[in-house]
């Protein structure tokens, strides 16, 4: 009897490690495969840049590890961005680059929205999709702040400043700008818009000059953008893929590596109770927090 016994807890037993052998494995294959390294024929993967551009370490990220992955012959990078900070959107546009240096072919696929620094991010692939009626362009610069002046009078509150450098507080939002503030601004700007516009110019295969000349900020429709040479096609994103496919050399309708999603708090509050949050509870823009981001 105890023999038996014995034997069924150490075949319980067996069988217990097994099924953990076999979960753990079940959840090692779903996660290679999910990343596209076993075998199953060439991909084409998906970058996503969404909503406003504060921070290019995760799409820098993905670019590289689908660089440096056999399975992935192309990327489509999907804009639906108004624009964002610029130092992250530089990042982005050169992994983009990086990534073509490497031998893999980029297409961009622009959504109801890529200007701006959108734009910027597509000018460094290989081939720009949009729609007919994509909001694109708005090639330019901005950096807005407020003066209070007035409203701080007003209120009898009296905004006082230390500082070593006489140009260490330029947008202090408590007093009118200085015209040499306004000009060291200027010529900020100017710079900053000099590099937006040298980077479609080399994207694109342009002539700087071509370039500037629809650099003024205003926004275009895919249709426009395609006329001035700012995007190559008229399509979506299923159009996109194929194009990439193409390119990467991939016969027929490949298959795709989407990227995994992150969920915010707020995307959880949204999904499970059906409601939006009050715009009071968001952290607010940076261009709020200080006057001295340049966004594209």
């Amino acid at each position: 009897m105890a023999s038996r016994a014995r034997s069924l807890l150490l075949g319980a037993g067996l069988a217990a490690l097994l099924l953990v052998v076999f979960l753990v494995t079940v959840w090692l294959l779903l996660a290679v495969l999910e990343d596209g390294a076993l075998p199953g024929g060439p991909r084409v993967a998906v970058v996503e840049i969404e909503g406003i551009i504060l921070d290019g370490d995760q799409a820098v990220r993905e670019l590289r590890d689908h660089a440096e992955n056999p399975a992935v012959k192309a990327i489509v990078v999907r804009v639906n961005s108004p624009g964002g900070v610029v130092g992250p959107t530089q990042e982005i546009y050169n992994a983009i680059q990086r990534v073509r240096k490497a031998g893999k072919p980029v297409v961009a696929s622009f959504g109801a929205v890529a200007a701006s620094g959108g734009y910027y991010v597509g000018a460094a692939t290989n081939r720009i999709f949009a729609n007919p009626g994509t909001l694109t362009g708005s090639i330019g610069v901005v950096m807005q702040m407020a003066n209070v002046e007035g409203l701080l009078k007003k209120v009898g509150v009296e905004y006082v400043v230390v500082k070593a450098g006489a140009y260490k507080d330029v947008g202090n939002f408590a007093r009118t700008m200085t015209p040499e503030e306004r000009r060291i601004l200027q010529a900020l700007l100017d710079d900053v818009h000099g590099q937006f516009i040298a980077a479609v110019a080399q994207g694109r295969g342009l002539e700087e000059s071509a370039v500037r000349a629809v650099a003024d900020g205003r926004i275009y429709s895919g249709a426009q953008a395609k006329t001035l040479k700012l995007v190559d096609e008229l399509g979506g994103f299923e159009d996109a893929v194929e194009a990439a496919g193409r390119l990467g050399g991939i016969p027929g309708r490949p298959k795709l590596i989407r990227p995994r999603k992150h969920f915010s708090l707020t995307d959880l509050l949204k999904s499970e109770l059906g409601v939006g949050v009050p715009s009071a509870l968001l952290p607010s823009l940076p261009t709020l927090r200080t006057p001295l981001y340049l966004m594209y």
